[in-house]
């Protein structure tokens, strides 16, 4: 399998495009088939939006010249052996300017120290669980890394289990099960999810905790163990189309338990496979697929011209594909240099406010810091609101979050 997979990729290698000596080259990579394809060719689309207006300005302007953005795509399959051989690929790419993607939490894990080790910078979007930017924090045993070359931009774990936590707290559900994946994702989900009831007072009683496996499609002994339990509400974490395998085993054992969970209930292969069952659906969100702002109406109506569609499949994936490549694009620009390791360094700084479709960046990183992740976090809490599945879309849960994501957009 291994030789398989390494051939698959050296054949990629040696069929890959020749690049322009005056150019800025970034890989994208992501899930493009499988499961998580609906966030990775999201992601990817939108980044590769962003690029066509900014080559189409004429690109990124780096001492005299004017240079084009040229773009390496590699498919993980949401693969993590796969994941961890596209990481050895780019890392051996000498003039790669960096990297955008990911969304896997076990192929940051397996993939991500490749390009560490060559300091090549990488702005992790749209997803990944929070191990992959914690497992290079400082631990008890050992120190973290003193120089990190990778970034996220997303809404990381502790945020999304704080409001889903929140939100069932203020539902007044007093039991609930958690459901949750066996990715390390949802592993990872399920431990912030404990981590954060425990924060919040223990005002929630977790009468059940249970897994499911990617590819399960009949959920009927988790459900009826959750409701043995007395749960009033399903919180779960998951990646792919099982969750929607959950909703339609709530419906036909005829559980009206609402489901609470991470930023993946927005995916178009939970709400399509779900259908009707997964109307009420809550999530954290980045981004809502409504013309809240100019900007926002603009993403909306050229990504669907462009990749002639008449909804995003997943579109946070999407907007912060879309917004990390301007970001990445002001970073070249103040650095001056297609080096990955100055890219690095103007990231950790970004002077000039950065006008995207989520919101106005201002300063989203700062300098490493292995007792703190969130200096390569650009999220916060107010950059994140709840939304819910209505009739086949992801909608804002409540006014007051959308009239705050308008404001953030437009500052």
């Amino acid at each position: 399998m291994k030789k398989t997979l390494l051939a698959t990729l050296l054949l990629g290698m040696f069929a890959a495009p020749a690049f322009a000596a005056d150019a800025i080259k970034i890989a994208i990579s992501g899930p493009f088939s499988g499961g998580s394809a609906p966030m990775g060719t999201s992601m990817r689309d939108g980044a590769k939006l962003a690029i066509a207006e900014i080559n189409a300005a004429g690109g990124i302007k780096v001492g005299a010249k004017k240079l084009k953005i040229e773009v390496v795509e590699r498919d993980d399959e949401g693969k993590n052996e796969r994941g961890a051989l596209v990481a050895q690929e780019l890392a051996s790419m000498d003039d790669l300017s960096g990297v955008i993607g990911t969304v896997n939490t076990g192929i940051a894990l397996s993939g991500d120290k490749h390009l560490q080790e060559k300091g090549i910078t990488k702005i992790i979007t749209p997803a990944a669980g929070s191990a992959s930017m914690t497992q290079w924090a400082n631990k008890a045993d050992k120190p973290g890394v003193k120089d990190l070359s990778i970034f996220r931009f997303a809404a990381h774990d502790g945020i999304q289990a704080a409001m889903v936590v929140e939100q069932a707290i203020k539902s007044k559900y007093d039991k609930v099960a958690i459901l949750f994946d066996s990715t390390n994702y949802g592993a990872s989900g399920r431990d912030d999810l404990i981590d954060q009831i425990k924060k919040q007072g223990n005002k929630i009683e977790v009468v059940a905790t249970e897994k499911f496996n990617i590819g399960d499609k009949d959920m009927t002994a988790q459900l009826l163990r959750a409701k043995a339990g007395g749960a009033q509400a399903i919180l779960i974490w998951g990646i792919g189309p099982e969750l929607a395998a959950v909703a339609n085993g709530l419906a036909k054992n005829g559980m009206k338990t609402p489901m609470i969970g991470g930023w993946t209930l927005s995916m178009s292969n939970f709400i399509d496979n779900a259908g009707k069952n997964g109307d009420g659906a809550l999530m954290p969100q980045t981004f809502i697929e409504e013309a809240i702002t100019p900007k926002a109406k603009s993403f909306i109506e050229g990504y669907h011209k462009t990749y002639n569609v008449d909804r995003i499949p997943s579109p946070v994936s999407a907007a912060q594909g879309y917004d990390a490549v301007y970001i990445f694009a002001a970073a070249v620009k103040q650095a001056q240099s297609t080096d990955t390791k100055k890219i690095k360094d103007a990231l950790e700084d970004l002077k000039d406010p950065v006008k995207g479709v989520i919101a106005t960046w201002h300063h989203p990183f700062n300098h490493w810091d292995p007792a703190n992740v969130e200096t390569h976090e650009a999220f916060r809490s107010g950059d994140t609101v709840m939304g819910m599945v209505s009739d086949g879309r992801v909608v804002f849960a409540n006014q007051a979050d959308r009239d705050r994501l308008k404001k953030n957009a437009s500052k």
